[in-house]
């Protein structure tokens, strides 16, 4: 449960900040294979901020949302801009200042867990790494809802920062990395792709469609979203499409073959599809969303 605002703040919230919104939860987590969420929120730092540790008790994870700033982090000196976002921990030694003129906003989570170790590897993001993502509202809007969840007061609390932290540590991972000065050409052409696909992916039928819209060829359409986005344009396109006819169905007033016809879909194809990015056929969802619905009314 979050601990009453009356109480003591913890030693390690920074108090040069100018604005703030924090929870806290375990401050004495016990050693477990599963995440444990011990505090997080997000802050506005004062023009003053600078933070230098040798070692922290817990993980932690450090996202910039806005401002800019300077870090050196295990030994290694990176610039803070919008997007970056590092991990520190035990004997790991940090130091963290805000540029008093474009002061920094940042989010925060701090936590315990063999299962949060294993996600941070995997995500390239163990203590002592730095990335810059080029999803910076993905991670914000993961960031945001940890937040609330740390700061219900309801029994499940804890749990559910947990999932929120395992759900944010994901999206870090799909979110991509920023390119260097010599990749900033291919960021940008691969942002005007994947901008025309949200915009046109109903009228797209093919990667080829896809790629000669975008004044580009297939192979290279599919290197771009493979170093920007870690997935296909294909799955990408797919994605778009199915989250479409979720909202589709959600009002109960199509049917699963009159979806699949306005996506210009077979309907066989457009249920196996379904259920792969969706995991439940779309009949099984529109039925579950339809009783949904009357147990609400």
């Amino acid at each position: 449960m979050p601990r009453s605002a009356k109480e003591k703040t913890p030693s390690f919230f920074s108090r040069q900040v100018f604005e703030a919104r924090r929870f806290y939860l375990q401050l004495r987590p016990k050693s477990s294979h599963d995440i444990t969420v011990v505090s997080g929120g997000w802050e506005r730092c004062a023009a003053d901020y600078r933070i230098n540790r040798k070692s922290f008790p817990y993980l932690a994870l450090e996202y910039v949302a806005g401002g800019t700033g300077r870090l050196h982090l295990a030994g290694n000196e990176f610039p803070m801009n919008a997007g970056a976002v590092f991990a520190y921990g035990p004997h790991v030694p940090h130091e963290i200042a805000s540029d008093p003129q474009s002061r920094l906003s940042k989010y925060f989570a701090n936590f315990v867990g063999e299962r949060a170790v294993q996600l941070l590897r995997a995500i390239e993001l163990s203590p002592g790494q730095f990335r810059t993502v080029t999803l910076g509202d993905d991670v914000q809007k993961a960031f945001e809802d940890l937040l609330r969840a740390g700061q219900r007061t309801q029994g499940n609390t804890s749990r559910l920062a947990s999932l929120y932290l395992e759900a944010l540590l994901l999206t870090i991972g799909d979110a991509g990395d920023a390119p260097r000065a010599k990749g900033q050409r291919a960021f940008m052409t691969y942002s005007r792709c994947r901008q025309f696909l949200e915009q046109h992916f109903l009228v797209i039928a093919t990667l080829e469609d896809a790629a000669s819209a975008c004044h580009v060829d297939v192979s290279y359409l599919c290197r771009l979203f493979a170093l920007f986005a870690r997935q296909t344009p294909y799955v990408f396109l797919q994605r778009l499409k199915m989250n479409r006819a979720a909202a589709m169905l959600e009002g109960g007033h199509l049917l699963v073959r009159e979806v699949a016809d306005l996506l210009g879909m077979d309907a066989f194809h457009f249920s196996r599809v379904f259920k792969r990015i969706h995991g439940l056929s779309p009949s099984t969802f529109a039925s579950e969303r339809v009783q949904l619905h009357r147990r609400a009314t």
